[in-house]
């Protein structure tokens, strides 16, 4: 019953030829999903900032007014016999366009054993896998946006291992090339990230299902830079700097309800996870926010977040969410700087109503209160997620 979806954390990827027979086999599926937004922010969100954590400009809460959100362009199908291939291109509000996915498969090794190359979103946490338009908000938990740069892909090889057992008991492992967020610089020659994780699952009666995994994301950076304010206009007197390592924990959980196994009508859907990020190396602060030069830096910040998504009547959803951070405090060395928490304990408090029409349409209001240090914000985001064409399964 409900173990069948959570095995689409493996065979969702992965179709078969007889599944792709009635897209005319080896031809490849074309899909599209288009997205745009609505956003009242009560601040300028080019001056985003969250004490203790230097940011991307994917952490920003957005533009103002109205805009495009992430459109996706997806093209997959089976090679051969023994191989799948996928390309999704993300087209932003900004006419910037990007390589999401582009990879290959195997299909046909047995034994539960899959192998992918390419560029990915790695396997580590419950949502960093996940595409934008399959969220249950508008936008990820505090701990994504300040630790992942909101979700982390990379170019490299993934191996997963899913065992023959009754309880879905997933294995995985990956080497890449270390040029994004965390990671920066394409360390060790590109080979400057890895992650290994564990994912876990079942049934409990008819009505309930559970998932929850264990993962480690290790990166190596090489002159990694971010910006002290959130926007694209990045200069180097605005600019931070860091050489060393990172090493990242993810705990996460995930529990589905649905009354005998039909989500048609009712479901309710709880999820939490928890990061711990440890940075070892040499931070140099931006010129603009501070005169201390390149210093050693040793620091562990976490955070975390849990929601809830409840589809009281065919279509209608209702969903709850608090996030949260906490960094160390580094010392005097680093005063002024984006590592410096100034005492805060940043959160976020969210709520958000969608209406489904089909599993091809959404409309969602939502409310973020976000109290991320130097100012609380309130933030108002109307979006539309629409999908056309053929649209593979989306996992557990």
């Amino acid at each position: 019953m409900i173990r069948k979806a959570l095995l689409l954390a493996a065979a969702c990827a992965v179709p078969t030829l007889a599944a792709a027979a009635g897209s005319n086999a080896f031809n490849p599926d074309i899909a599209l999903v288009l997205s745009g937004t609505y956003a009242d922010l009560q601040h300028d969100p080019n001056s985003y900032k969250i004490p203790g954590f230097p940011l991307t400009a994917d952490a920003s809460p957005g533009t103002r007014g109205f805009g495009l959100g992430e459109s996706e362009l997806a093209i997959y199908s089976n090679i051969d016999p023994d191989w799948y291939g996928m390309l999704t291109f993300s087209m932003a509000g900004d006419n910037t366009t990007s390589i999401e996915n582009a990879f290959v498969q195997t299909t046909s090794l047995g034994n539960g054993l899959t192998v992918k190359a390419g560029r990915f979103f790695s396997g580590v946490g419950y949502l960093n896998e996940q595409h934008s338009h399959t969220w249950d908000f508008v936008d990820m938990p505090l701990p994504y946006q300040a630790f992942l740069g909101t979700q982390y892909k990379d170019d490299g090889l993934q191996v997963r291992w899913l065992a023959p057992t009754d309880m879905f008991m997933e294995f995985g492992g990956e080497w890449m090339n270390g040029s994004n967020f965390p990671a920066g610089g394409s360390g060790n020659n590109g080979r400057g990230a890895y992650a290994a994780y564990v994912h876990f699952g079942g049934d409990v009666g008819y009505s309930n299902s559970w998932g929850a995994g264990l993962s480690y994301l290790g990166t190596k950076s090489l002159d990694r830079t971010t910006c002290v304010d959130t926007n694209s206009n990045c200069t180097t007197a605005n600019t931070d700097t860091f050489n060393g390592n990172t090493k990242l924990l993810i705990a996460d959980l995930v529990w589905k309800w649905a009354p005998n196994g039909n989500d048609y009508d009712q479901n309710l859907r709880f999820q939490a996870e928890y990061l711990q990020n440890r940075n070892d190396g040499q931070f140099t602060p931006a010129t603009s926010t501070s005169a201390v030069g390149t210093q050693p830096y040793a620091g562990t910040s976490n955070g975390w977040y849990v929601q809830a998504a409840y589809q009281f009547i065919h279509g209608w959803r209702i969903g709850l969410r608090h996030d949260q951070l906490h960094a160390d405090n580094p010392g005097a060395a680093f005063a002024g700087t984006t590592l410096d928490p100034q005492g805060y304990t940043p959160s976020r408090n969210s709520v958000m109503v969608d209406y489904t029409n089909s599993e091809f349409s959404r409309i969602r209001v939502q409310y973020n209160r976000a109290d991320t240090g130097l100012v609380t914000d309130n933030e108002w985001y109307v979006q539309y997620i629409m999908s056309l064409g053929a649209h593979p399964a989306h996992m557990f």
